[in-house]
């Protein structure tokens, strides 16, 4: 069952039937793994309860509507969903929720680089007008056509082989960063810095190659839709069928388990308490695991994951204006523009036309660029915000009204944005992350290969609850 159209027939119609006995699970986290493992189990007769440290379901899928006008909303975490992610979509269908098209690129926006500034559809016109010193085969095309170029042979691969193709590319390329990759293949440094600059890579140039081709072969940047109204409404369609089993304001401390069951201890306002079950499923990121205590330890190969999994940073500045200048005076409806400033990306939200106002993503950044933003105050990030959104659209400190920011990174019920693999950790860490421990089981975005999206976070809930229901 564990195959993308297994996992589609469990959202449709269930887990497969099992004779057993109805089993207590105790799922650790109401994220999206949490919520999909606990819902499915439900649905299969068992008896889950969920222990939420925050008081709110989704985790990392988080709308924003304070400190925003009445009618507004953005998003601090999720903001799109690419129609490839068929168990994503499938529960977006399932609920019966509004979608929209999310504009991923758009020619209109700018590209602000060495000092310059141009629409994206003169650079795609001329590309020569960045100025910068490409090699002479890189010259007179755009960075794009020569990153496809560079990844079209795994694409052809892929096509013709299916998933049994990716087991040959993982053995080449696993211990390749993206920067190795690139140098490999005899792309210049200009070349590598531009291709960092626009395609929002250079503070990640130096993780692994192969989660960013798996994005690219698997169309996670193209046809993509966002969530009318929020995208938090997905997680709160679980809630008809789920509030009355979910414990909020409930942190875990430690975890226990015997042969006949486990014990998560946790912390509330009220002191502590523990809850027992038969399995428990534990969709807490690994930063996040790391202070909690296990009364009978992990194996060495769970620890050693648990420790070296890397997570990446990621920050939010997001200004609330009260006209939508963008669109009314540059034209620019969705899409982004790219820097090479402190803000690094902008995009261009659609929502929310109807009451005049807008808002902008004013910053969008990883790694070192986001943990940059870390260090400063919220107001001093703000004011910087600014200064650099100003280089771009002059208009903004007129129609600016409020702002605000989400640093992943400095979030205790996070400790990071998502996982994200470092060279040659998926070869060395990827089965011991997945593996269930004794009665527990883990779950989560980087219990998948599909890092920082839903989609991965579903899938792996899905596997946890299939791997109980099993054991029934």
């Amino acid at each position: 069952m564990n195959s993308e159209d297994g996992y589609l027939r469990t959202i449709a119609d269930g887990l497969p039937a099992v004779p057993g006995r109805r089993l207590r699970v105790v799922v650790v986290g109401a994220g999206m793994a949490g919520l999909v493992a606990a819902d499915a189990l439900l649905r299969a007769g068992h008896d889950p309860l969920v222990l939420e440290a925050q008081q709110r379901v989704g985790g990392r899928v988080y709308t924003l509507r304070e400190p925003f006008s009445p009618g507004l909303y953005a998003e601090a975490g999720a903001m799109r969903i690419p129609r490839s992610h068929r168990l994503t979509m499938a529960y977006v269908a399932k609920f019966g929720l509004p979608t929209a098209d999310f504009t991923m690129n758009n020619p209109n926006g700018w590209c602000h680089l060495f000092g310059r500034r141009h629409r994206f559809r003169d650079i795609d016109a001329k590309p020569q007008l960045i100025g910068t010193h490409l090699a002479e085969g890189e010259r007179g095309v755009t960075c794009g056509q020569l990153w496809e170029r560079a990844i079209r042979p795994f694409a052809d691969a892929i096509h013709a082989q299916g998933e049994p193709g990716w087991d040959a590319i993982v053995r080449r390329y696993d211990d390749h960063s993206t920067r190795e990759f690139l140098e490999e293949i005899g792309w210049s440094e200009a070349a590598i810095e531009l291709f960092g600059l626009l395609m929002n890579q250079e503070s990640l140039l130096n993780t692994s190659f192969l989660e960013l081709l798996r994005e690219e072969v698997g169309h996670f940047y193209v046809d993509m839709v966002r969530i009318e109204g929020g995208m938090d409404l997905l997680p709160r369609a679980f809630l008809p069928a789920l509030a009355g089993r979910i414990r909020f304001g409930a942190r875990m401390v430690a975890v226990d388990q015997s042969d006949t069951g486990v014990t998560i201890h946790y912390q509330t306002a009220a002191g502590r308490m523990q809850a027992e079950g038969d399995h428990a499923i534990i969709t807490a990121p690994f930063p996040v695991l790391r202070h909690v205590e296990f009364v009978k330890p992990l194996s060495h190969s769970k620890r050693r994951a648990i420790r070296q999994l890397h997570y990446d940073a990621s920050a939010k500045i997001l200004f609330q204006c009260r006209r939508r200048f963008w669109e009314e005076d540059d034209g620019i409806y969705g899409g982004g523009s790219v820097t090479d400033l402190a803000i690094r990306n902008v995009f261009y939200p659609e929502q929310c036309r109807e009451t005049g106002r807008g808002i902008l993503l004013a910053s969008y950044t990883w790694a070192e660029d986001a943990q940059r933003w870390g260090s400063l105050t919220p107001d001093e990030r703000i004011v910087q915000a600014l200064e650099n959104l100003a280089v771009l659209h002059p208009q903004v400190r007129e129609e600016f009204e409020v702002g605000t920011s989400k640093m992943w990174h400095d979030d205790p019920f996070a400790g990071g944005a998502f996982a994200l693999f470092e060279p040659s950790q998926q070869t060395l860490l990827y089965r011991h992350i997945v593996a269930p421990e004794g009665r527990i089981h883990f779950a989560g975005e980087h219990a998948s290969l599909h890092h920082a999206w839903i989609q991965g976070a579903i899938e792996s809930g899905l596997r946890a609850a299939g791997e109980i229901n099993a054991a029934a």
